[in-house]
């Protein structure tokens, strides 16, 4: 198999990988470089003249896994090099990587997994229909027949498959649907995890980048969602190196690809793969030389603006002033006829599942709640209660329980609104819906948590009943408020966020309207 890699992948190529790669990489940092300083003004002047906004409720934890285990058990996975499937001792830690085991015994003595697996960017599947689909649709005009049988015979009936559109593929199966169900969940948390990588309380890499990444795909002409926004930075670039690169490999590598249709699809599997690592290799040594270099000049430029910031504000404001007088006549009435007329079917589509979603986490919660009230009342002691609340404190983060939470979001549904408004598809709001809803439930968990502990050191053991009564009583109002809130603000920027690149396709010039969009 190296040998198809290498053949198809020579010096030349690879060099031309190279070059491309580092070519995306210059574009890129010169526009981060100036995003980097916008931010940092951004995060100087709200740290000066404060922030406003509702305040949340409910308590949150600092690092609820610290010291964690995910989830563990045995799968088979399918082995590449033998065409052979071998039981795997699985364990997901706080990191939300997939680490493969030869044993359970190979875990507990601390030996490094066989093979580590970051889920960001993968889709999790349960069929071979569904994969042999995306397998037809994302290879170089290499198309099976409906039906056709895929290049890999799974082991039993029922398949666990984490799919990619450039890195490599992994498939794993297990012996009863049961099994499939509960894996499926814990291959989707991780998934779900790994795409939400970039951290919100990084008030100045995040939004420097996420911004670049923005005005580097507008100005490819490229306005809508984006679902390889996923992962970590040099993942998140490898994906837009991988954009543009992908199809040029396809075009000129795929007619030379020889043999049978299954072997032609899993020669170019390797061999994406193989460009996809070299890519990834060389973003993240650039991306953490170019934030390096960032980080150094912080100190001074964060002087310099504090210096002269009252400065900058008026100059900035005068400026966006001439640009609203420019600009807003035109876009309020664009506004008005290609927004405003579908407001209503965004926020109902949007709503519902949502609702639903937030709907569900305070019931899973409240079910919770009254399960370890009943163990009290049936005479459960002081150590049984603290493994429930052991175990309650996971809740948020235990793949199957959290699933039915997550199922309702799922059923959003944005068609005859996607092409509208450039969505490529609604999984990057189900996503982020997701993300916020195990937030929630672990805020609530953490505050009951902290209620319960403070009222049982002023009342004691008394009653224990009734004062688990009152403080889930007082969690689930809390719950309600800032879920609300939650809901509220992440309609609130979607909507935003809508108007924004219907203006930005139609003027193909999002810079004079970048003020326009954070006025309205």
């Amino acid at each position: 198999m190296g040998d198809v890699v290498s053949s198809h992948l020579d010096e030349s190529r690879r060099e031309m990988i190279t070059a491309q790669t580092r070519e995306l990489m210059k574009e890129f940092s010169d526009v981060y470089e100036q995003q980097y300083a916008v931010a940092l003004f951004n995060s100087v002047r709200f740290e000066i003249e404060g922030g406003g906004g509702t305040q949340s409720q409910l308590l949150h934890r600092k690092d609820p896994l610290a010291g964690r285990t995910i989830f563990s058990g045995s799968l088979f996975q399918y082995l590449e090099e033998n065409r052979k499937w071998r039981n795997r001792f699985v364990s997901v830690p706080n990191s939300y990587t997939i680490n493969l085991y030869d044993s359970k015994a190979a875990h507990d003595r601390g030996l490094h997994p066989k093979v580590t697996i970051n889920c960001a960017g993968y889709k999790a599947l349960t069929s071979m229909e569904e994969y042999m689909d995306l397998i037809n649709t994302s290879l170089p005009g290499i198309k099976g027949k409906a039906g056709s049988n895929p290049f890999i015979k799974c082991a039993t009936q029922f398949p666990l498959i984490l799919w990619h559109p450039y890195a490599r593929h992994h498939h794993f199966c297990v012996m009863t649907e049961k099994e499939q169900a509960k894996w499926h969940a814990v291959l989707q948390d991780c998934v779900r995890h790994s795409n939400n990588g970039l951290p919100e309380d990084s008030t100045v890499k995040t939004p420097a980048f996420t911004d670049t990444v923005r005005l580097h795909r507008q100005a490819k002409g490229q306005y809508g969602t984006w679902d390889m926004m996923c992962g970590e930075p040099p993942q998140i670039l490898a994906n837009l190196v991988m954009e543009t690169l992908q199809p040029e490999l396809r075009n000129t590598i795929g007619p030379r690809l020889k043999g049978k249709m299954q072997q032609r699809q899993r020669n170019w599997m390797l061999i994406s793969d193989a460009v996809y690592r070299q890519v990834l290799a060389q973003t993240t040594g650039q991306y953490d030389a170019l934030v390096e270099a960032c980080e150094a000049q912080r100190v001074q430029l964060d002087a310099r603006l504090r210096t002269d910031m009252d400065q900058i504000i008026t100059s900035k404001e005068h400026v966006s002033s001439k640009m609203r007088a420019l600009v807003l006549p035109k876009a309020e009435q664009l506004l008005r006829t290609s927004i405003q007329p579908y407001i209503n079917s965004i926020l109902e589509a949007l709503m519902e599942p949502t609702s639903r979603g937030f709907s569900e986490v305070r019931d899973v919660f409240f079910k919770e709640l009254v399960e370890i009230s009943k163990n009290s009342i049936n005479g459960g002691s002081k150590e049984k209660l603290g493994d429930q609340m052991e175990r309650l404190s996971m809740l948020a983060f235990h793949p199957v329980k959290m699933q039915s939470c997550y199922e309702k979001v799922e059923q959003l549904n944005l068609e005859g609104l996607q092409q509208r408004f450039n969505v490529s598809s609604p999984s990057v709001f189900v996503s982020r819906v997701q993300i916020l809803m195990r937030e929630q439930m672990d805020n609530a968990v953490y505050t009951f948590e902290q209620i319960l502990h403070q009222a049982m050191e002023d009342k004691g053991d008394n009653d224990m009943v009734k004062t688990m009564q009152r403080c889930q009583d007082r969690v689930l109002k809390k719950y309600d408020y800032d879920s609300s809130t939650v809901r509220k603000k992440f309609l609130e920027r979607l909507c935003c966020r809508s108007s924004f690149h219907t203006c930005c396709s139609i003027s193909r010039h999002p810079a004079h309207l970048s003020c326009l969009a954070s006025k309205n």
